[in-house]
């Protein structure tokens, strides 16, 4: 697929010279917020935005940008052919594309590809990708990600980088600098709650600090979702255009967000009886009048448009289309992004290439990144089992089925299980009309199945019937909250798509028509999200035969999945996870108390009046003056005579030329009108950059013009300051956060293994210490082999106990969880030879493994030497040494890294504050050498390191 190729050819310019944006991608990924899926999608996102320089994919494709470089000579097709895919980038790339997407790597060539082989000659390839990617002339990229793999907020840290890049090269045209958010016409309740979250995104997540912040505080959110005329409006009569337009001037607007049913920039509301009086109206007029809001959007520069829930060939979609083409037109799109559940289309869509040849497409032809459903379940989303009825079970019968199996699986004791945030598990049953939730369903569950009337909820807008239950607004906004108490609601005709609640934990569909059949896989997938990050979750999903068989269906035409093989994960998950155990009673292990340094940011903004006029009167040009300096020595004598030069002539010098180039330099952001009404500010900085020669005028070339210009330009915009307040406080840190403390995937990095966590969990159990208990095991021993060689059966007694394994013998000095799980070997290996190390024994040393930032407490802020936040420091190990109370007196902060890891930017400026600003601040305070630091990496000899460790142990601890 098309995609794939992207995906592969974005990882390669990541890993090239080329990539400036490396950091980025490294430092969200060490932040640890995001999901893998999210984080590739970036990813291929800025390689098309920064390596393809945001073009259109068919000039991509045309300009051979995604080639593989196929030996097409090997191909079994005429000289002809491949004279033109020889001598044509776009026929070959082309070319390449078609047999890529039906993944044909054979000599041979399908019937298609060799018609166009044939006509190869005779078509025109720029017109060919054109049309794969329908004819739009901007950036155009699809993203497919399943329900709950986080689409929201990949759209929040796409904003976000944009808006970074185009603050950090605010001349740049390849950033976007608004967003409009389009969200699908049939979706206006349930859809825009969710996008909300777009304002809960935290931009640290993407962006260090303090960029994060003070681009948050830029950030400027408008959800347009009124629907009324607003009163005594002689501006706009459209609510939701005043609510833009109170933004204006757009010349200089950035940071602007709006979300935005599709419906209302589709629509025309012209009243047709008036058309007489269009004659004399501008096309802008006119586009005014048919829809306000439509001709406001299209008026806002450098403009994103997000548009969620893409199906491509529906009405809604095409006519979306054509309202994104008007406002390129007047050359206000920077690109468009799609979001989809699926990338694949209901049926092929046939391709014209010429008069004979054509080309079928499965797929959205636009998608660049795909992650399939199948696999966000392999990796975090909930793993459901999937159950229907096989023996004509009706409605009432699935229902009972699906509750009992709810109540088996989730609740224990008689209590609900509870997630680690507080919410409850619950299950959705879908109703289809109101009358049948109040008639059937609500007095089935609580007169039959005798289900306590106060833990469902009945949810829907009311008829004239069955009035909106009371409160049930509030109840169903709070059911993601530990509040909520609600294990079983009640539904019709919401919660089918745009639902974000994460502790639903079942569905049941009993029949049709409990939601629309086009639904049922969005329905069914609403409990899927994940709510615990690296826990094991299921769900169940109970369907009646005709929903289970629609659901087949969907799954392989939108996933190429199908319910056997996501029934099939289930097993999988639960065999390879590993239980942890806290020992933080036995150990007696205190918190960590020490000094953190916190920094403040807070923007002023320092002229937040305009004042061109002043700013450019202000600019010093010779500020910007590099002067030449010229030494003349005598050949007999020492003595040498400096000539100081300031002119040197550069190009012709025109000043309505120069204002074009200011304007031009800066992608017209400021307008050539804009700077002629400060002509004569402006043509005094001329004449000083200028000079004349034979009645010519030349610019003067010792100025730095380009900087020169900026400034202008800058005169145009508000300037802020970014001030810093800090403070130093006190902290007490758990090495261990018990509630986060979850069962782990098995694998070779745990340490101990599980038949050594057990020993030491029993041995806790006895209350003696390790050679009491040996002693006791040796004693026990000799009377049971006495007791045999008086009876002469001593030969079938066993031999003497063993003594325990490495790990259980240094129990009492490490191990505050169990097990432990090591990032790399070198941690492993340094942790054991760490153990054995005299020192540890002989002056009362721990040591314990703090490397995993989730179930910490004890991490770091740090800062560079300019208060500039770095991110957090987490320590991979804390030897320490106990006072008389049983308090920490000294502490060894250790960490190991790998080589490739040590030269991040990121972790070195972290190392360096904790080398220096951490240890002196901590030091001070507590009056003596509280803290000390050690570094190890594998770029040295290991026995070196041993070492190392040995004489920092001594040094600090024993001396």
């Amino acid at each position: 697929m098309f995609n794939d190729i992207i995906q592969r050819k974005s990882k390669f310019w990541l890993n090239s010279p080329d990539c400036k944006i490396k950091s980025v991608i490294e430092y969200i990924r060490k932040i640890g917020q995001l999901r893998e899926p999210q984080i590739e999608a970036i990813e291929v996102y800025l390689f098309l935005k920064i390596a393809g320089e945001n073009k259109p994919l068919w000039q991509l494709l045309s300009e051979g940008f995604f080639t593989q470089k196929e030996d097409l000579s090997k191909l079994f097709i005429t000289d002809e052919a491949k004279n033109v895919f020889r001598n044509s980038v776009s026929a070959c790339s082309i070319f390449e594309f078609v047999r890529q997407q039906a993944e044909n790597t054979l000599t041979t060539l399908s019937p298609n590809e060799k018609l166009i082989a044939e006509n190869a000659s005779t078509m025109d390839f720029e017109v060919v990708a054109k049309k794969i990617f329908y004819g739009v002339n901007y950036a155009d990229y699809l993203f497919s990600l399943p329900m709950g793999a986080g689409k929201t907020f990949l759209m929040a840290a796409l904003m976000y980088l944009d808006l970074y890049f185009a603050q950090t090269e605010p001349e740049n045209k390849l950033f976007a600098h608004n967003f409009l958010v389009l969200i699908p016409s049939g979706l206006k309740s349930s859809i825009i709650p969710s996008l909300k979250s777009i304002e809960q995104f935290e931009p640290s997540w993407v962006i260090p600090e303090p960029a994060a912040s003070n681009l948050k505080r830029l950030i400027k959110f408008e959800v347009l979702d009124e629907s009324k005329s607003a009163k005594k409006s002689n501006k706009a009569k459209n609510p939701n255009v005043q609510k833009i337009a109170r933004h204006q001037p757009f010349d200089t607007l950035t940071g602007l967000i709006m979300v935005v049913n599709a419906e209302k920039v589709i629509l025309d509301r012209l009243e047709l009886t008036r058309q007489h009086e269009l004659i004399e109206k501008t096309e802008d007029e006119k586009d005014a009048q048919a829809n306000e809001l439509r001709n406001f959007i299209g008026k806002i520069p450098n403009l994103q448009i997000l548009i969620d829930e893409v199906h491509h060939a529906t009405d809604s979609d095409i006519k979306l289309r054509q309202v994104v083409n008007k406002w390129n037109e007047n050359g206000k799109v920077n690109s468009v992004l799609g979001f989809s559940g699926t990338p694949y289309l209901e049926k092929k869509e046939k391709i014209p290439f010429g008069e004979r040849v054509s080309f079928e497409s499965e797929q959205i032809t636009n998608t660049v990144y795909y992650f399939p459903l199948i696999e966000g379940i392999k990796t975090f989303l909930k793993n459901p089992q999937i159950k229907s009825e096989e023996r004509g079970l009706d409605s009432r019968q699935i229902i009972t089925k699906g509750v009992v199996d709810f109540y088996e699986k989730y609740k224990k004791d008689g209590e609900i299980k509870i997630y680690r945030d507080g919410t409850c598990a619950k299950l959705a049953i879908y109703c289809g009309t109101i009358a049948r939730l109040e008639n059937e369903v609500y007095p089935f569950l609580t007169d039959i199945l005798a289900i306590d009337s106060n833990k469902i909820l009945k949810f829907h807008k009311g008829n004239k019937d069955f009035p909106q239950p009371q409160d049930s607004e509030l109840d169903f906004k709070l059911l993601d909250e530990p509040v909520s108490r609600k294990e079983i609601i009640l539904l019709v005709q919401i919660g089918k798509e745009g639902w974000d609640c994460r502790s639903l934990t079942g569905v049941i569909l009993s029949q049709s028509g409990d939601c629309p059949k086009n639904m049922v896989l969005q329905t069914s997938c609403r409990c899927l999200r994940q709510v615990e990050k690296e826990a094991t979750e299921t769900a169940l999903i109970w369907l009646s035969k005709d929903n289970a068989d629609t659901l087949n269906i969907q799954l392989a035409e939108k996933q190429k999945t199908s319910i056997n093989e996501i029934n099939s994960l289930g097993a999988t998950k639960e065999t390879e996870k590993v239980e942890r155990f806290s020992r933080l009673a036995y150990l007696k292990l205190p918190e960590v108390d020490f000094f953190q340094l916190k920094v403040e940011y807070d923007t002023l903004t320092t002229n937040s009046e305009l004042n061109p006029q002043k700013e450019i009167a202000s600019i010093k040009t010779n500020d910007f003056l590099n002067q030449g300096i010229i030494t003349q020595r005598n050949l007999t004598s020492d003595d040498a005579t400096r000539i100081v030069l300031d002119t040197e002539k550069g190009d012709y010098a025109d000043f309505n030329r120069w204002l074009l180039n200011i304007s031009k330099e800066g992608f017209g952001e400021i307008s050539l009108q804009q700077l002629k009404r400060f002509a004569v500010e402006l043509k005094a900085l001329f004449e000083q950059v200028t000079f004349t020669e034979d009645g010519e005028r030349f610019f003067n070339d010792f100025y730095d013009l380009p900087e020169i210009n900026k400034q202008i330009r800058l005169a145009f915009h508000t300037r802020r300051e970014l001030n810093t307040k800090s403070e130093v406080f006190e902290q007490s840190a758990k090495m261990l956060i018990v509630e986060s403390l979850q069962a782990i995937t098995k694998s070779t990095k745990l340490y101990p293994n599980e038949d050594e966590t057990k020993e030491i969990l029993k041995i806790d159990g006895e209350g003696l210490d390790l050679e009491a208990r040996q002693a006791k095991l040796n004693e026990d021993f000799e009377k049971l082999l006495e007791m045999a060689k008086a009876q002469g059966l001593e030969n079938l007694i066993q031999r003497k106990p063993n003594e325990v394994s490495f790990p259980v013998a240094h129990k009492d000095r490490t191990f505050h969880f169990l097990p432990y799980k090591f990032d790399s070997n070198l941690e492993k290996d340094i942790f054991i030879e760490a153990l054995r190390d005299d020192y540890l024994k002989n002056c009362n040393l721990e040591i314990y493994f703090n490397g995993e930032k989730d179930i910490t407490d004890f991490r770091i802020l740090c800062y560079t030497e300019n208060n500039k936040y770095v991110g957090r420091y987490t320590p991979d190990f804390m030897v320490i040494q106990r006072s008389k109370d049983g308090k920490i007196h000294r502490a060894l902060i250790v960490e190991t890294k790998g080589s490739g890891y040590a030269e991040q930017t990121t972790f070195k400026l972290r190392r360096t504050f904790v080398e220096n600003e951490f240890l002196k601040m901590n030091n001070d305070r507590f009056g003596y050498r509280k803290f000390d630091y050690l570094y190890l990496t594998d770029a040295d000899d290991f026995n070196d390191n041993l070492v190392k460790l040995n004489t920092k142990l001594k040094t600090f601890f024993c001396d």
